[in-house]
């Protein structure tokens, strides 16, 4: 007879598995409502689907933080037969989604209120947060696959929300085109896993590769993995449509931005316990990932549009999660992966807020000398730590030094003008970031089934090669602002030094033919880029 915690179990389980379903079923009853007063009830309805995911979520993660304690709930044997996965990464994720997921549809009812876009935003909506959800608590990698591809064409519909807007189209061929790429990397990946270890099932899986050396079919599988993860991040040289979406609506970019685009990365996380150590797909996210970082991030400072600006950022962001994972830094991955979601979120919804205070006159910078005095001790400091307490940069000297120039760095924003007292608790702030990243750690780490991987001399050469290529591009833009030279490398950063101009070209060539152009300015409630 079922004990009382049993049936709380299942109860919880059942309700975690009916969300999404439910999610899917609200997005054909909102694709139908035919009266305002209906389609306000199906974004309450919605709004009311998603803060019960973030509830049911937050129960569930206390059941696995009890089971991981010794006290036995039965979590992992219930949730198999209903075919869930609750384990630490999967809960981290839910609760990222269901939170992304209310706020964004409490912003977007009120932003597109009247919109001639709200009555396919809404069903298309809820379809990428339900397919998001199935992907994160599946343990079948079929079904994994499917919601994989049912995101990407749900988000298909969002960004072509507005049909008379002709690079919004374009843009969206390519995203079509790049999601398609990903997907049959992504279903070569699976087929590798299943042809090597006969199952699809993760739990399986996993023993599996535990007591199975990996062979050809695990290094194939790891550089299709690699593959779709760099075309679902906007990695280059497939990076182009990312930046060509902004003119679909705000919301739609926080979605893409905050949620979507992060999944290459966690497809990763989920898997990575098949690989023994480094494999060639973590080398390829190496180069590519540190590469696209690089580029990004010289390019976003050149950018005079927020939301381009905001599209680099995501582009550089990603480029460096990919590159910890490929370093095997699997827990610093997963927060980077969190706080940019959150971060970007914020970005894309106060992105008016932003332009407003872009306008404002800037501070200027404190002199190099003055900033540098304070940098530099600070990354010292910080560094120190780091070689004190290794396990926090996963015994990885690579991510040290990338964390120590990150501390630095907070502090050569420094503006002119600041008394030695506040000078003084911006340098504790700086330095506040390694205690912060070691409670997140800290948080995040048990998520995961192994903290690091070793590094590899070759992973080791290729990362230091990055880094160390970051470092000089950063440096020579702060010592010599004004230099010609630097000038003239400016204009081409600010086009992203054309990477992304073979593959768009090729793309062009088999584009569909050029949708009609329709005349916005009659068309009521229109909201342009960024409104």
């Amino acid at each position: 007879m079922p004990t009382f915690v049993d049936v709380i179990v299942r109860l919880l389980l059942a309700l975690w598995l009916l969300i999404p379903i439910s999610l899917l079923v609200m997005a054909g009853i909102s694709a139908r409502a035919s009266t305002p007063a209906s389609l306000q009830r199906a974004w309450k309805i919605g709004r009311g689907l998603t803060a019960s995911a973030l509830v049911a979520s937050l129960a569930v993660g206390i059941l696995f933080v009890l089971d991981t304690l010794g006290v036995s709930t039965g979590l992992p044997e219930t949730a198999r037969p209903l075919g869930l996965y609750p384990d630490g990464l999967a809960v981290w994720m839910a609760m990222l989604i269901s939170l992304l997921g209310t706020v964004l549809l409490h912003f977007a009812e009120g932003y597109l209120k009247g919109d001639r876009g709200e009555r396919r935003f809404l069903p298309w909506c809820q379809v990428v947060f339900a397919s998001v959800m199935l992907l994160v608590f599946t343990h079948h990698l079929v079904v994994m696959l499917i919601a994989w591809i049912g995101v990407s064409v749900a988000l298909h519909h969002l960004l072509t929300l507005y049909p008379e807007r002709v690079e919004a189209q374009r843009a969206a061929w390519q995203k079509f085109v790049v999601s398609r790429i990903g997907d049959a990397a992504l279903i070569a990946a699976v087929a590798f896993l299943y042809a090597r270890f006969g199952t699809f099932e993760l739990p399986e899986l996993f023993a599996a590769a535990a007591v199975t050396s990996g062979g050809w079919q695990v290094e194939a599988a790891s550089v299709a993995l690699a593959i779709a993860a760099l075309c679902k991040c906007a990695q280059v040289p497939m990076h182009g449509w990312l930046i060509k979406v902004m003119e679909a609506p705000t919301p739609v970019s926080a979605l893409l931005h905050a949620g979507v685009i992060n999944l290459g990365g966690f497809v990763w996380l989920r898997l990575f316990p098949v690989f023994d150590g480094l494999t060639l797909g973590h080398y390829l996210l190496i180069t590519v990932g540190g590469f696209t970082a690089l580029v990004a991030v010289m390019t976003m400072l050149t950018q005079a549009s927020v939301k381009h600006a905001l599209a680099w950022s995501t582009c550089a962001q990603m480029g460096f999660m990919l590159f910890e994972i490929g370093v095997g830094a699997y827990t610093l991955a997963l927060a980077h992966l969190l706080a940019h979601s959150l971060y970007k979120a914020h970005s894309f919804l106060a992105s008016g807020r932003t332009v407003r205070a872009a306008r404002c006159e800037r501070l200027p910078l404190a002199p190099l000398r003055q900033r540098l005095s304070l940098a530099l001790p600070a990354a010292a400091l910080a560094a120190a730590a780091l070689v004190a307490w290794p396990s926090l940069i996963s015994h990885n000297p690579l991510l040290g030094v990338l964390l120590s120039l990150a501390v630095g760095s907070t502090l050569l924003g420094m503006p002119v003008g600041m008394t030695k007292p506040r000078r003084l608790a911006l340098f504790v702030m700086a330095l506040a970031l390694v205690p912060l990243y070691a409670l997140l750690h800290s948080l995040l780490a048990p998520a995961l089934p192994s903290a690091y991987a070793p590094l590899t001399l070759t992973a080791g050469l290729l990362g230091s090669l990055m880094l160390a290529s970051l470092i000089l591009a950063a440096g020579v833009v702060m010592v010599f602002p004004q230099a010609a030279w630097v000038a003239r490398w400016r204009v081409h950063f600010s086009q992203g030094l054309y990477l992304a101009m073979p593959f768009q070209r090729a793309l062009g060539s088999v584009a569909p033919s050029r949708p009609r152009r329709h005349s916005a300015a009659f068309v009521p409630g229109f909201k342009g880029e960024g409104s």
